[in-house]
């Protein structure tokens, strides 16, 4: 037995052993002994661990499973590999990866929606408990290298501005590196990227053939190859997490391009023709029924013939985005086989954290924050039509239609948040560890979840679930290994009892059997009126004979139905489940929901070189009046370039200066821009350059009034005619320079950083806007600051 195999592993850090023994006085003292120092290493026979989890894929879209799209990597480590088709998520993005970093249920860390809807209540609050250290903690606490590439979508949304802290994030999670976005989406040309917690900008655009795929699997071949030159005797574990195949829809056309009338078909006929595959293929029983579709989908055939081919190409740009997404995945899985470590390393290649996500409307968007502010109705036919060459480029920001993701998702009713049934929840997995596991190209068919992950891992590299981490006692793991199945595919399942749940949503796996409850539907709006929660009609499945929940059972056996009711009730309350909140505009207001603001009041300070500020930073000047001032330096040759910017090509403002003449945009939605110029340019030397924008009022997304000042006296006024009232993009807001999509076309995403001094830059909305004379004292701003601290 190694040195390694005899560390006592159940607390963490593992704790120093001192010396106990002679001590000499001089170190040549031929009695001198000290035994040499060992660094920390696993146990013998650890293996490297890869987790690939890709984003938004329902179960009936990787050729890996039956599905239309071509994903060879997953097709060739499935061969040498396991297909599991019966293991699980929880029907969303943030709580499916707390559970899989953590081997605990989404509600026991406290992650019972995304971050974004956090509540006050313990399953809901988003904060993970320090008796749920992360799988990356223990790993890295037992002497493995370990990195995050991709996204993350864990950190409580009132700590993702650059002043921390840093807790929550992948390198206080048990990542020693991170390359990625801390966010739900990203635009896939324009990333808001992080290196550790440092913001960092794309090595290029998109015009010199840039995309985020490509750049994070860069990054992990660099690290691996990097970390196996140096440490060759330490294994690693690397978590990869694209921001694909999330929304926006983003791929260079030749992917797309390659699907060009694949789906003109339909999406009813395409369900059929995955349905016969997946058969064939052996991932579904020979036996079972496909589930048919509700009517809150359109039938293909009642679409009007103007729509069809925008929604067919909708279809092929998503179809090239993920299979330009397996192909970088392949890219990273021939750099382990190049090093010679491809054997040694038990690969999770998750194809979806939940189900397809049907958030893109019944008919798609060419960008999703335009159905997102309730102006859907602007996505007439013709203007989808005028825009279809732009779907999946850089001036979109793109989602595909309802109908697609419910047939991304057969055999199985439903799409991503809805957790009570197989369409939200069934993600078609993988796992590769040709040293660990006999079996060859075989489906593996006994029930896991992503809870399970964890414990797997560790069995397979021989460490104790931890019972200290940092001080603290731990909660035990709520999954259970799957490593029992590796090499006997008859073996009785473990996993026998799992709860699921989701904006109300909900069902419970018993054995076999189901009871499950829809609550809400993905695609209605967030004010929508629902029926309590007692008045929710439950289905019962058997299947054990019913794979797909095809035939509902509850009127011929109420009481088995009552009787798992009351084991989901059982599990709701073990694990943080109640109280039920099923809110969602509400929840997205902080106040309401009882979770920190990181920004508070009707003023904000910020400072020359801020940048990459999260839209978590600044304070709200949705639907009402508001005034940005900045106090810049204008250098002799001229001013130029951007003093303060808010989100991006899809929806933003700027404040910039343009042949030295102020200049102010409100970019609607990335399809309406309207502009204010200064007919006066700034002066060298110190100024202060103002916007104000004065809110019509009388309802939500109202226009208003804008008048630009230098030194407080106007030089420019116009109109903006229309606002977006919920959420202006998901990019960041930058001082002195804007970062990633540029906000007006007045100007590219590099080389428009203003080329004098910001000094500061004062966010003032409301009554704060109207009560200045256009100028700022020094006493004024002194006091906003104090106000703050």
């Amino acid at each position: 037995m190694s040195t390694q195999d005899k560390i006592q592993r159940e607390i963490l850090p593992i704790p120093d052993i001192p010396h106990v023994g002679l001590t000499t006085y001089d170190a040549k003292d031929p009695d001198t002994k000290y035994p040499p120092i060992e660094p920390l290493r696993p146990p013998k026979g650890a293996p490297n661990v890869l987790i690939v989890l890709i984003d938004d894929v329902g179960f009936g879209a990787s050729s890996a499973f039956g599905g239309p799209i071509h994903t060879p990597t997953a097709e060739r480590l499935a061969a040498n590999g396991l297909r599991y088709n019966r293991f699980h998520t929880t029907a969303l993005c943030s709580p499916t990866r707390q559970a899989l970093l953590t081997g605990r249920n989404h509600h026991t860390v406290g992650m019972g929606g995304i971050t974004e809807m956090a509540t006050s209540a313990p399953g809901n609050c988003s904060i993970r408990p320090k008796s749920c250290a992360p799988l990356a903690e223990t790993l890295k606490l037992n002497g493995y290298a370990t990195a995050q590439f991709g996204k993350c979508h864990e950190v409580p949304c009132w700590e993702t501005s650059p002043a921390g802290p840093y807790d929550a994030w992948p390198t206080g999670s048990g990542f020693e590196y991170f390359y990625g976005f801390v966010a739900a989406e990203t635009n896939q040309y324009y990333p808001d990227l992080y290196e550790g917690t440092i913001p960092v900008e794309p090595p290029k655009t998109p015009e010199e053939g840039y995309h985020l795929t490509e750049d994070l699997t860069n990054k992990a071949i660099q690290w691996v190859r990097r970390q196996k030159s140096l440490m060759p005797d330490k294994p690693f574990f690397m978590y990869f997490a694209p921001g694909a195949t999330h929304a926006p829809h983003h791929v260079p056309k030749e992917w797309a391009d390659k699907y060009k009338g694949k789906f003109d078909q339909g999406w009813d006929k395409l369900r059929e023709e995955t349905f016969a595959r997946q058969k064939k293929l052996g991932v579904i029983p020979p036996d079972c029924e496909l589930t048919k579709r509700h009517p809150e989908i359109p039938a293909w055939d009642t679409i009007d013939p103007k729509m069809k081919p925008i929604l067919a190409r909708q279809m092929e740009i998503y179809a090239g985005f993920l299979e330009h997404t397996d192909h970088h995945v392949g890219r990273l899985i021939a750099a382990l086989a190049d090093l010679e470590i491809l054997d040694d390393t038990l690969i999770y290649y998750i194809i979806g954290d939940n189900g397809a996500s049907a958030e893109g409307t019944l008919q798609g968007t060419f960008n999703e924050m335009i159905p997102i502010n309730g102006f859907g109705q602007l996505e007439t036919p013709e203007f989808l039509k005028k825009n279809l060459e732009k779907f999946g480029g850089p001036e979109a920001y793109n989602h595909y239609a309802v109908g697609w993701a419910h047939a991304m998702d057969t055999p199985y009713q439903w799409t991503k948040q809805v957790a009570s049934h197989w369409g939200g929840t069934r993600n078609g997995t993988i796992i590769h560890w040709p040293k660990g596991i006999k079996a060859k190209g075989e489906v593996r068919s006994q029930f896991h979840h992503v809870i399970d992950v964890a414990p797997t891992i560790l069995e397979a590299a021989g460490l104790p679930q931890p019972a200290f981490v940092n001080g603290i006692q731990q909660k035990p793991y709520e999954g259970v290994s799957m490593a029992y199945s590796f090499d006997d595919g008859k073996a009785a399942e473990r996993h026998e009892t799992q709860y699921f749940e989701m904006v109300g949503n909900r069902g419970i796996y018993h054995k076999g059997w189901t009871a499950v409850t829809k609550h809400r539907t993905p695609w209605e709006p967030g004010m929508v009126k629902l029926p309590p929660f007692d008045d929710d009609v439950w289905e019962l499945y058997d299947t054990n004979r019913d794979w797909t929940q095809a035939h509902d059972l509850a009127k011929e056996m109420p009481e088995k139905l009552h009787e798992l009711q009351r084991l989901w009730l059982i599990e709701a309350v073990k694990y943080n489940v109640v109280p039920l909140d099923d809110r969602m505009t509400e929840r997205c207001n902080p106040d309401i929901a009882g979770r920190p603001q990181l920004v508070r009041g009707n003023r904000q300070l910020l400072f020359g070189g801020m940048r990459h500020l999260s839209p978590h930073s600044i304070v709200n000047t949705g639907n009402k009046s508001y005034a940005i001032t900045a106090e810049v330096v204008a250098p002799e040759a001229g001013a130029q370039g951007v003093i303060f910017a808010y989100g991006g090509i899809g929806g933003g403002v700027s404040l910039y200066v343009r042949s030295g003449k102020p200049k102010f945009c409100y970019n609607f939605c990335g399809i309406r821009h309207f502009f204010v110029e200064g007919s006066e340019a700034i002066p060298a030397g110190k100024h202060q350059v103002r916007m104000e924008f004065t809110y019509d009022g009388g309802g939500l997304a109202k226009g208003g009034a804008v008048a630009l000042f230098i030194d407080g006296r106007e030089v420019g006024a116009g109109r903006v005619e229309i606002t977006e009232p919920f959420a202006l993009s998901g990019e960041t807001v930058d001082v002195g320079m804007d970062g990633g999509s540029p906000v007006s076309p007045d100007y590219g995403p590099r080389g428009n950083a203003f080329n004098g001094e910001v000094n500061w830059v004062e966010i003032d909305v409301d009554k704060a806007a109207l009560d200045m004379d256009h100028i700022l004292t020094g006493e004024e701003r002194f006091r906003v600051a104090l106000a703050l601290q």
